[in-house]
Formats: C-alpha cells, sequence, structure tokens
C-alpha cells in the first residue's frame, strides 16, 4: 500500500555542464540545471479558454493562432554513485534528457548571511 507519493519525471534541455560538489565528510554529489519548457495557443480563435498545453510538434504543424512558452528551470542533484558519476562524465549543456526523481524543499544562509529557500529535484 502506498500512502504518500513524492515523484516527478522531467523531459527537458542542459542549462549548462554539471558540476560535482563535495562538502567535507559527506559523499559527492553532481548538480545541473534542466529547462522545461510549455507551450499553449491564446487568443480568441481557440476552443475552451483553460490555457490548454499543446505538444510542440502539433504546434508547428496547425495554426492554432498566437503561440506562448514558459521556460521553467529545474536544480537537478545526483547522489546515487553509478549515476552522479555517469551524469557528470557525459550530459553536456544543451543534451535532452529525462529525469525521474523526488521533490526536496531545504533552507540554506547565503553568502549575506540571507535565509534562502531552495527546490532541487534529488534524481
Amino acid at each position: 500500500l502506498v500512502s504518500a507519493m513524492n515523484r516527478v519525471q522531467l523531459l527537458g534541455r542542459v542549462g549548462q555542464d554539471p558540476i560535482m560538489r563535495q562538502v567535507e565528510g559527506k559523499n559527492p554529489v553532481t548538480i545541473f540545471s534542466l529547462a522545461t519548457n510549455e507551450m499553449w495557443r491564446t487568443g480568441d480563435s481557440e476552443v475552451g479558454q483553460g490555457g490548454e498545453i499543446w505538444h510542440p510538434t502539433l504546434l508547428l504543424l496547425c495554426n492554432l493562432g498566437d503561440v506562448s512558452q514558459k521556460t521553467t528551470w529545474h536544480r537537478i542533484s545526483v547522489f546515487r554513485p553509478g549515476l552522479r558519476d555517469v551524469t557528470y562524465q557525459y550530459v553536456r549543456k544543451g543534451s535532452r534528457i529525462f529525469v525521474e526523481g523526488k521533490i526536496d524543499y531545504g533552507e540554506y544562509t547565503d553568502k549575506n548571511n540571507v535565509r534562502r529557500q531552495a527546490t532541487t529535484i534529488i534524481a
């Protein structure tokens, strides 16, 4: 029986080459950013005013009116040793990849001593 679930699946493009970090006394982690895009049509000609999401290929093939796009950036952290090392070695900026993991919400203090919140996908 599953009483709760924390799972996310993302398909997007890598924003920069992954970096590997190691904090003293902890296991290394590979970190990179991933961009995902949502596209939808807007305007008076659309059927349904709910802001439907359309597959990007369909948008190129059909005249659907005005098309809007939103890019969302996600911070990805890979801790598992085998996956962490393969990600660091082979994933590059611009690569299109699928990521599956869980959402983690955390807090940290920046260099100006200000408390910040961060959302990370743990792959």
